[in-house]
């Protein structure tokens, strides 16, 4: 029997806790969530359950007494949660934040302390962000003045996420005329009249999230809250941040299917000229296409995240390409089901509730956190050139099937996190074997495609892969060391997500092939995929009809049942798949 992924059952135990979103009563259905969103304001005992459960612990590494083996678990359970409503989700991805750098930098005095603290219910936060300044941490104007014992702490950091609920704060100040620094601060320690809470903002969605801010106001923090070597914040940031780019596409995971489940529920439900509207052409063409672009991010998703010990130093490319591509596809998708429901996607009553109209804006925030899309697509950009010019160099065969199969396996765990700020890297040195190995997925596409156990769309499925193989070539070969800023540099940066995307997907499909069975070793779905991913290319490609049908199928039989959520899961027949 194949070994049970431990993603899936930890997601499926939380998911049984919280219950049917559909049904009343408890602090997880879209009713209660709803009513507690009207008055800005969490649902009532919401944060207790999550507590209860241990949700804290998957923000600590197991070597220091948590949860978090690895960070595809998090990104599961937080999908889970981000079904019901992103509020949970960002809070605990706040804090997460929060406590990377010190998992990843600090002493073992203080990582036992933070560990102790957060499993026991206590909040971390990330004080980066400053109102003139933004996230420019050259520019920081908090300052901590050395002084005998310590820092001295003055300024204001805006808008932080957990910033008055938290009790920890990992915070960026100025230690010298061009040295930054960071510092754990535990707000318990200070001088109850040295800091001052901001009053929260008001944001168009996720009401109830603390959103807030911080002032110091000659805050004494002791020499031991520094978190590794002075003068290396800016480093230790922009590696955090990997982190937490590779976490965040769990909220759209978790919000497309519930935007897929509630309009594809309706569309069966609501009836036009005599029979449901699914039946029309278009309402159909919104479906397919929706579920197909939650398989894609699904498959980006669970790489990026199995990436932080699998390769951890190639997160510094594939964090930004999901951090981009995956926020991106959900607030698409998003809009499309606003289309399928129509008037009842603006309603704060009606079908689940008049949750869609919440979910819709909630998700706004997933391309905003930890670098907008323009920042990411900048970060892809200036390393593309590097990438082109290594597109050739070919890693042997079996090196490349085994970090695709690890990957990607949704039969086996990925290594135990053991943070260390070192595995880490700024760049990838042009190395990426999504983009440099998809000569090798072609290969193995073309053997699995002449099996006497061939796929049913074999055929199709191979005509697109050569398609995407023309236009691989056709875009690094014209990748030049130019501004990354400029407009053709976003533009190609955007295809480069899109292939790295295509590359997700087949290795998906090979690495779980043989386990999963059924549907999914059948590919119609990767065909559906890689022809969707074509589509948003530019090229002129229709989705195939029959794997169209038989996809909608399984997607309508999956929101039939509760619990579960549309995922390539359903589409199996193996153990992996029960």
């Amino acid at each position: 029997m194949a070994h049970r992924y431990a993603a899936l059952d930890i997601a499926a135990e939380l998911d049984l806790l919280l219950g049917d979103p559909m049904a009343g009563g408890t602090p997880f259905s879209f009713e209660q969530i709803v009513e507690a969103e009207e008055r800005d304001a969490l649902p009532d005992g919401a944060v207790d359950v999550l507590r209860d459960w241990g949700f804290a612990e998957f923000l600590v590494p197991t070597a220091l007494g948590g949860r978090l083996r690895s960070l595809d678990e998090l990104l599961f359970v937080a999908r889970t949660v981000s079904r019901r409503s992103l509020a949970f989700a960002v809070m605990y991805g706040s804090a997460l934040l929060g406590a990377n750098p010190v998992w990843l930098w600090g002493d073992e005095e203080q990582r036992g302390r933070l560990a102790k603290e957060i499993v026991g219910g206590a909040l971390s936060a990330f004080a980066v962000s400053e109102a003139d300044h933004g996230s420019d941490l050259l520019a920081s104007s908090v300052a901590a003045e050395p002084v005998p014992g310590g820092f001295v702490l003055t300024g204001q950091k805006w808008p932080v996420g957990n910033a008055t609920r938290a009790r920890f704060l990992t915070t960026c100040a100025r230690t010298g005329p061009r040295s930054f620094s960071l510092l754990l601060v535990d707000k318990e320690e200070l001088s109850r009249d040295s800091f001052r809470e901001m009053p929260f903002v008001r944001t168009v969605g996720l009401r109830g999230h603390d959103l807030s801010g911080i002032e110091f106001e000659g805050s004494f923090i002791p020499a031991a809250a520094a978190i590794g070597n002075q003068g290396i914040a800016v480093v230790q940031v922009l590696k955090a941040l990997q982190i937490t780019r590779a976490a965040i596409p769990a909220m759209s995971l978790g919000t497309m299917d519930s935007a897929l489940r509630l309009a594809l529920t309706y569309s069966h439900e609501r009836r036009l000229y005599g029979a449901p509207i699914a039946d029309l052409p278009v309402i159909h063409d919104h479906l397919v296409r929706g579920h197909v672009d939650l398989l894609i991010a699904e498959c980006v998703a669970v790489g990026a995240a199995r990436a932080l010990t699998v390769a951890p130093d190639r997160l510094s490319l594939w964090s930004s390409v999901a951090k981009y591509l995956v926020p991106v596809i959900g607030d698409e998708t998003v809009l499309s089901m606003a289309t399928v429901l129509g008037a009842r996607s603006y309603l704060r009553e009606g079908v689940a509730h008049g949750v869609f109209q919440k979910l819709q804006r909630d998700h706004a925030i997933a391309a905003i956190f930890e670098g907008t899309t323009h920042v990411n697509l900048h970060g892809i950009a200036g390393q593309m050139p590097f990438v082109a010019a290594r597109r050739h160099e070919q890693p042997a065969a079996d090196q490349l099937d085994d970090l695709f199969d690890t990957l990607f396996s949704w039969s086996t765990d990925a290594p135990i996190w053991q943070p260390a700020g070192a595995d880490l890297r700024l760049t990838n040195e042009g190395r990426d074997e999504l983009i440099q190995g998809w000569p090798r997925l072609v290969r193995r596409v073309e053997t699995a495609c002449a099996r006497p156990d061939r796929p049913s769309v074999a055929d199709e499925l191979l005509a697109t892969v050569a398609h995407l193989s023309r236009v691989h070539e056709e875009t690094y070969a014209s990748v030049t060391h130019w501004d990354a800023r400029s407009l053709p540099a976003m533009r190609a940066a955007i295809t480069h997500c899109l292939l790295h995307a295509a590359s997700a997907c087949v290795a998906t499909w090979l690495a779980n092939r043989a386990t999963f069975g059924g549907a999914f070793a059948d590919g119609g779905w990767l065909l559906l995929s890689l022809q969707r991913l074509l589509a948003r290319l530019g090229e002129r490609v229709d989705l195939a009809e029959q794997p169209a049908r038989e996809l909608l199928s399984a997607a309508a039989r999956t929101a039939q049942a509760w619990p579960s959520y549309f995922s390539i899961r359903c589409l199996g027949s193996g153990p992996a798949a029960d």
